[in-house]
């Protein structure tokens, strides 16, 4: 059956497809994990879906539109920049944001990268040791686990280098630094006026309801706060009675603690270190006030006093983790803009000049402390006891390759513009998910298979036509899942599966357009072999046409879509597209082909020759014997 001179060849249009499916599938077992295996979405596979809320600052008004936008953007860069895949970030309703992954990130990996990541560098100006009401004793004061170094420039420090070994000594005579007034601890008033903002009103009123809570115990926490600040009882070594009637404290929650005044927090035994790390994100990220907070060591804390952040977030330029090979441990670099790294310095300086001051009344030259705060915890607080220019890095103990990788990769893209609470954390199971895609598979099974007897009864022969061209079809999309997911990651969900079996009614209906074409030039009175070039002249235009319009429809819903939507808008894009290479490259030159041969013409066989009302001449002057239709 070779063609005549000059008449359409078919064998071209089938090396061009036999080209691209040999390089498509050399792509999936020569290139990756070599396994032909599409990645799956959550889904499909099972996963963490994780819903944070937005905390409403003042009067309980949800966060604008941009904000939230603002945040979404802030956080799928985290995620997808700490190598999660097959992540999700989309807002849901006026204050939620809702964060998806499949399976390979773990509860608490999720929960770092959408943190506020606040970054704060404060002047420590006291400390005292945590007391759990279930501890008996005071335990030994722990430095925290991390230390920041960076150039310096000579002092009078006689040390060559930082001390990354900070003050563990309370000082209850610190009261007027620690809480810029004494009589904010004794009266339980906070130190910012209720009537400056709506916030602060707020926390006035969250006050007074932690205060009925307590009842007489507030009362008793007024006076020994006095007692404290007078130098008659220390802070530092609490005995039994003070826990046990401070204990009702111990049991406020976390956000009750968090509108506790400074001086409570910082002085009273019974207020732990589990409680402020627990409180609400954002709750000391005010940069202008002083704040408490504690370390993040696990086996015993450390308060703080902290004052006024004099180095924020904003200041640092860029964070990236290393591995130090001559320390052998993990940091992580900190380059500061020009006006931070400014900030920086005079910061360290200011540090030196107090550590020199009280330095005078002890006899010694010691350092003051500078703390590095993340949102509500300290990661470290070292001695500063040389003025540091330019740069820093934070390194430790405490600093691995995931914390540095994750504290890298959420100083990169800034703090969050909103602080969240965490409404819910589900799991998806990989059993339901299999079972879903054992549904959608049947789903598309049973369509599939009502496209082909449609085509078998209506088309007859032809009809193996379209079982031929959606096979090759299928071979093209299962080749280009497996591709994608490994160059690009793009994961199959349910959505995308509902994707494929929609396309599968626009495959069809090219077939059916080119075949009723055909089906009318046999009805004028041309063979099929004639019948099929003038066909498909006038079909091509309409699939073309009806492919383009499906295409701008898939993109148009892709790029205004978000979540699962997406799946679908590029799953029936994708499908559309290689529609037109099957068409084009498969379906046409094999009915061309088949319209060469005797057999295939037969009317009982193709379909179409019943409708052909009398005789009919081959281009070559091959006489047809005449043939009875319905009509006649």
């Amino acid at each position: 059956m070779a063609a005549p001179s000059g008449q359409f060849k078919v064998s071209r249009y089938f090396l061009v497809l036999a080209v691209i499916l040999v390089g498509l599938y050399a792509l999936v077992f020569f290139t990756g994990d070599k396994k032909a295996h599409p990645r799956l979405g959550l889904d499909l596979r099972g996963g963490t879906s994780m819903t944070l809320s937005a905390v409403t600052q003042v009067g309980g008004k949800n966060p604008t539109p941009e904000s939230l936008g603002q945040a979404r953007k802030i956080i799928a860069q985290r995620v997808n920049a700490s190598g999660v895949t097959e992540a999700e970030v989309v807002t849901e309703g006026t204050k939620n944001i809702v964060v998806n992954v499949a399976r390979g990130a773990t509860e608490d990996q999720l929960r770092k990268l959408v943190a506020p990541a606040q970054l704060n560098f404060r002047e420590v100006k006291a400390t005292a040791q945590d007391h759990p009401v279930s501890t008996a004793s005071p335990s030994p004061s722990t430095s925290g686990s991390a230390s920041v170094s960076g150039s310096t420039k000579p002092s009078t420090s006689p040390s060559t280098t930082p001390s990354t070994k900070p003050s563990s000594t309370p000082s209850a005579k610190a009261s007027a630094s620690a809480s810029g007034s004494a009589a904010a601890g004794a009266s339980g008033t906070p130190s910012l006026n209720p009537s400056q903002s709506a916030a602060a009103a707020d926390a006035a009123k969250r006050l007074n309801e932690v205060k009925a809570k307590l009842g007489s115990t507030y009362d008793i926490a007024g006076q020994y706060l006095s007692a404290a600040q007078q130098g008659q009882v220390d802070p530092a070594n609490p005995d039994a009675s003070t826990l046990s009637v401070l204990a009702p404290f111990a049991r406020l929650s976390p956000d009750e603690v968090a509108v506790l005044p400074l001086t409570m927090q910082f002085y009273l035994p019974t207020v732990e270190c589990s409680q402020l790390n627990a409180r609400q994100p954002g709750s000391i990220s005010d940069p202008k006030q002083q704040v408490v907070a504690c370390d993040q060591s696990l086996d015993a804390h450390t308060k703080y006093v902290l004052d006024a952040a004099k180095v924020t977030g904003t200041d640092v330029r860029s964070a990236v983790a290393n591995f130090d090979a001559n320390n052998g441990g993990w940091n992580v670099a900190l380059k500061f803009t020009s006006a931070g790294g400014s900030k920086w310095t005079a910061l360290t300086e200011q540090a030196m000049k107090d550590g020199q001051s009280s330095g005078q009344t002890s006899g010694s030259t010691t350092g003051a402390q500078v703390a590095i705060v993340l949102d509500n915890e300290v990661v470290s607080a070292p001695v500063i006891q040389q003025v540091i220019v330019g740069d820093a890095i934070i390194n430790g103990s405490g600093i691995d390759e995931t914390t540095s990788k994750t504290l890298a990769t959420q100083l990169k893209y800034g703090s969050l513009p909103l602080s969240f609470k965490t409404e819910s954390v589900s799991s998806v199971s990989p059993t339901l998910g299999i079972q879903q895609l054992e549904y959608g598979m049947l789903a598309g099974a049973i369509g599939l298979a009502l496209v082909i007897l449609y085509c078998l009864f209506y088309y007859r022969a032809l009809g193996l036509v379209v079982i031929a061209s959606l096979a090759v079809s299928a071979a093209l999309v299962f080749g280009s899942l497996v591709v994608l997911g490994r160059m690009m990651g793009f994961t199959l969900s349910l959505a995308g599966i509902a994707g494929f079996i929609v396309a599968i009614g626009i495959t069809a209906d090219s077939f059916v357009v080119f075949f009723e074409r055909l089906k009318d030039e046999v009805k004028e009175g041309r063979t099929m072999r004639s019948s099929v070039p003038r066909a498909w002249v006038r079909a091509r235009r309409t699939i073309l046409s009806a492919d383009a319009v499906s295409f701008l429809a898939a993109a148009i819903l892709y790029w205004l879509a978000a979540g699962a939507v997406k799946g679908f808008a590029f799953t029936l894009g994708l499908s559309t597209i290689l529609d037109l290479l099957i068409v084009f490259l498969f379906t046409h030159p094999l009915v061309a082909l088949l319209a060469r041969s005797n057999t295939f013409s037969s009317p009982r066989i193709s379909g179409l020759g019943a409708l052909r009302p009398g005789k009919a001449v081959e281009p070559g002057g091959t006489r047809f014997g005449t043939v009875r239709t319905k009509e006649s």
